[in-house]
């Protein structure tokens, strides 16, 4: 018995590869929809679309376009002139600045010519004051300069001295390291001179009187809140043989040595036969008074 043929295709277009993907390609075939596309093609027959067609309507473009760039023109010419301007002012205030800086400098010179004016009448006033004792009182209130016998003392931090310190109580105070030397210890140091019989002493060239005081600032030390860098020359104004060992002999003469025994800090002290200190920039002078007003007290 014969067998039927195979049935064949009678399609003749190949199948597309895509045709899985319908919806993309409709999406993408037609990206416009389909009314949108009817309204623009209506606008486009009534002749709507495009640029204006009336004389009016140009003219009103064209001025739009024309108030535009007027705009902008005018923001950028406004900018440009704006620079110089500020730039000017900028240069007028520094021109200010450096003018103050410049007067307060010449106030800052008058100040100092007048405290050197007044010092030296204090020091005229107590020359000729009368009394027999008026150059003694000069020379203990610091306003006066003297030269004499005395002793030199050098004090200076130690060579490690940004090492830090065996847990010592030197180490509490805020400083950085236990091998600086401190306010504290040149607040001894000066102390133990005036005790071992200095007459004047002064510091970096700095003359002490009764009124002076040693403070630190972070890890500086000032004198009359003036900063001083080590190493820190004390000089002394006395009788050099028995003010230096009357001094390494007191507390604090072996509070000094213990220093350099313990920490480092470095001190050296020798007798000299002349020394010059200079007076104390400026010396307040305080007077008083007896008080003659007579109380009044209750009776009980």
């Amino acid at each position: 018995m014969p067998q039927p043929p195979p049935v064949r295709s009678t399609s003749t277009s190949p199948a597309r590869p895509d045709a899985s993907m319908s919806l993309l390609n409709n999406v993408m075939d037609h990206s416009l929809d389909d009314g949108y596309a009817e309204a623009a093609a209506r606008k486009k027959a009534a002749g709507d679309g495009g640029l204006p067609k009336t004389l009016r309507a140009k003219l009103g473009l064209a001025a739009g376009l024309v108030l535009a760039a007027l705009v902008v023109t005018v923001g950028a010419a406004q900018a440009r002139v704006a620079a110089p301007v500020v730039a000017k002012e900028r240069e007028e205030l520094i021109d200010r600045i450096d003018r103050e800086t410049a007067t307060a400098d010449e106030l800052e010179e008058t100040v100092d010519d007048l405290r050197a004016d007044v010092s030296a009448r204090q020091r005229e006033a107590l020359k000729t004051a009368g009394s027999d004792q008026a150059e003694l009182v000069g020379i203990l209130a610091g306003s006066v300069e003297v030269h004499g016998p005395g002793v030199k003392l050098v004090v200076n931090d130690a060579k490690e001295a940004g090492t830090d310190g065996d847990g010592d109580a030197r180490g509490s105070s805020g400083f950085s390291d236990t091998g600086r030397v401190r306010d504290r210890d040149m607040q001894r140091v000066v102390n133990g001179l005036w005790e071992s019989g200095a007459e004047a002493v002064s510091i970096n060239g700095q003359r002490l009187t009764a009124l002076s005081a040693i403070r630190a600032a972070g890890d500086a030390i000032l004198v009359d809140n003036k900063p001083l860098v080590p190493p820190y020359t004390v000089l002394a104004v006395g009788d050099g043989e028995r003010l230096s060992t009357r001094f390494q002999d007191s507390a604090d003469g072996l509070y000094l040595h213990a220093l350099q025994e313990n920490f480092g800090i470095r001190t050296s002290i020798s007798v000299q036969g002349d020394l010059r200190l200079p007076a104390a920039p400026s010396v307040i002078v305080r007077t008083a008074q007896p008080n003659t007003e007579k109380t009044e007290k209750g009776t009980s």
